[in-house]
């Protein structure tokens, strides 16, 4: 039987500075993305309904969201190249922030809140980093890190159509967020658990957390930057101060617990920090705009004119530019950089779910509710748009 699927198409065209890594493979895939393939195109397609194999789960979807890296690897450069840097491989169903409900578990599939076998009906989420739970950094506890990784909607088939099949170790029941949503919410919040957790990795994981009465910097009011103002100020932060231009977002943060916004294409984001902060700038930095050549510099000024020692730097937008690091103002400061990817392991999953279950509503992040057939045109907008945080896709 067939089902429509919202898909990306583009040419394998390597450039010339290009070389296969030892985890790529020659037409199919790669982790460098933007040097290889070119001319992307969205098409919603009829493609086979997936069948659960040996200990994996068949899942109707019923929410997903629109995520940033869907609108990079659909977005050409001035060359035709694709943004998104990472690992891919086309063509392949676009999608990985989702929910849904379980239809039924493939042989040896065990549910992990009940340690039986899935039985259909549950309603669960997935991470999108499917590790294989064998090679060394695995084997160390660095999923996220996994060298045989494979991603939903990045080089495995995604989320946005009407079935996906997912390994069992990567699924997560939300029959605990019941006691606070019903209906279509449920699923609605059920598909904000994987970019919550992207920054639940990037700010308590990676960041090493903060103590209560730390202050805080995120640049970026985006969905990751959203939700890591929510987990902090949650976490007892004096200051948490977003960085962020777009009025609708600049509100959103300010729901979420942000005690200032700054605009910093009106405003020097540096003085702000240190006035909010009477003088001692943040112990803890988040990069989530994408954009580092214009943002580290100005954290940089913040580390170096503050008077806080030991502060940190996370960087969790993906990004091929280069930072220009001045190695002076880490080693005067004891500042450090630290890079953040994925939301796999640790136990993060759960706990984002837990936070959500005892009152941290992460629904307000969703600004739009399309269809799959509009899918491909919001894709598209999103280039341009930042009126929105998060569009999500109802089935």
């Amino acid at each position: 039987m067939k089902m429509k699927a919202v898909r990306l198409h583009a040419k394998w065209a390597p450039k010339p500075n290009f070389k296969l890594g030892a985890k790529d493979v020659d037409g199919v895939q790669t982790y460098l993305g933007s040097l290889v393939w070119k001319t992307p195109k969205i098409v919603i397609e009829e493609v086979e309904i997936p069948e659960p194999g040996p200990k994996e789960v068949l899942i109707e979807v019923m929410a997903c969201g629109i995520c940033g890296s869907d609108v990079h690897m659909a977005q050409p450069d001035d060359k035709g190249y694709i943004w998104y840097p990472g690992l891919t491989g086309f063509p392949c169903t676009l999608g990985h922030e989702f929910s849904g409900v379980v239809v039924k578990g493939g042989p040896g599939a065990l549910n992990k809140r009940t340690n039986k076998p899935f039985k259909g009906g549950e309603s669960v989420t997935a991470e999108e980093m499917l590790w294989c739970a064998s090679c060394r950094p695995c084997a160390d506890g660095w999923p996220n890190h996994c060298e045989r990784l494979d991603e939903l909607g990045f080089n495995v088939d995604g989320a946005f159509a009407k079935y996906i099949v997912v390994p069992d170790r990567v699924v997560w029941s939300l029959e605990p967020l019941k006691k606070l949503y019903k209906g279509n919410d449920l699923f609605l919040a059920g598909s904000l658990v994987e970019p919550t957790s992207v920054a639940y990795n990037a700010v308590i994981e990676r960041g090493k957390g903060i103590r209560p009465g730390d202050n805080v910097v995120i640049c970026g009011g985006g969905p990751i930057g959203q939700a890591a103002t929510a987990i902090l100020k949650r976490m007892g932060a004096a200051n948490v101060i977003m960085s962020e231009p777009e009025p609708g977002r600049a509100r959103m943060a300010k729901k979420f617990g942000a005690d200032y916004v700054v605009n910093p294409l009106k405003e020097n984001l540096v003085e702000k920090v240190l006035k909010y902060t009477d003088g001692q700038g943040a112990d803890l930095y988040l990069e989530a705009t994408g954009l580092p050549t214009v943002v580290y510099p100005l954290i940089e000024q913040c580390v170096w004119e503050g008077r806080t020692v030991n502060a940190t730097i996370v960087v969790v937008a993906r990004a091929d530019a280069k930072m220009p690091v001045t190695g002076e103002v880490l080693q005067v400061r004891r500042a450090e950089i630290i890079g953040a990817q994925g939301h796999s392991g640790h136990g993060t999953f759960p706990r984002v779910i837990s936070m959500m279950a005892s009152g941290m509503d992460m629904t307000p992040m969703i600004t739009r509710k399309v269809k799959m057939d509009n899918v491909p045109e919001q894709i598209i907008k999103l280039r341009t748009n930042r009126t929105d945080c998060k569009i999500t896709c109802v089935m």
